[in-house]
């Protein structure tokens, strides 16, 4: 396919895509390399594709000096630095969906909400107990086969960034609703998720686990 005059160019993989699939950098004035995820900051910007490893090769090759094409300095841990930007922005969406009302919490009411309503995601804590999603994905499975909806479950959050998006509460378990007010996170969310890559496999682990446990019970 013929490349779009939008496109960006990953400095890494020299692949074109459209910007929201990659992260701007831009050299700040104090001369270190600075994360432009609204792509708005003025300056010479470079780009990268919105994937962990691939933040981390550019800042191993030492490509982001040679693409500004100035004297910057570049953080060892530039890629946790995005991670951390990436959640932030994640978390305040969150919040923000969690006011418009549609996000509900709670083991019984997530299962309730997945079986009967149109939910678009389900989040589990990472410290999530793996019984916990196992029954959660027995709802997302019954769900799937009465009506074909495929719904997502994701890991992103620990249990104190849960409290902390929705105010307390120790909240492990939680269904976003579908419907506008919930399309700032869901954006937000799948570009934290495509950016660590680890997250889908995880929960398929955490069910393999639990799928284990409860054979041998």
């Amino acid at each position: 396919m013929k490349p779009d005059k939008n496109d960006r160019t990953c400095i890494v993989t020299r692949e074109s895509g459209p910007a929201v699939d990659l992260i701007r950098f831009v050299a700040a004035p104090d001369g270190s390399v600075v994360p432009d995820l609204k792509r708005n900051l003025p300056g010479r910007g470079c780009w990268i594709k919105a994937e962990r490893h691939i933040v981390d090769e550019a800042v191993k090759r030492k490509l982001l000096p040679r693409a500004l094409k100035t004297q910057v300095s570049v953080p060892a841990d530039l890629g946790s630095l995005v991670d951390r930007l990436l959640t932030k922005s994640a978390l305040g969406s969150l919040a923000l969906a969690r006011k418009s009302g549609v996000v509900v919490t709670g083991s019984a009411k997530v299962d309730s909400a997945v079986r009967t309503g149109r939910v678009t995601m389900v989040l589990h804590a990472t410290t999530a107990a793996p019984d916990g999603i196992r029954k959660l994905d027995q709802a997302r499975h019954a769900r799937k086969m009465a009506t074909g909806a495929d719904i997502k479950a994701y890991s992103l959050f620990t249990g104190d960034e849960m409290d902390l998006a929705f105010g307390g509460g120790n909240v492990i378990h939680a269904a976003v609703i579908e419907g506008t007010a919930a399309t700032g996170f869901v954006t937000r969310a799948l570009q934290l998720h495509k950016y660590r890559g680890e997250s889908a496999a995880n929960l398929e682990n955490l069910a393999a686990t639990a799928a284990k446990e409860t054979e041998s019970e």
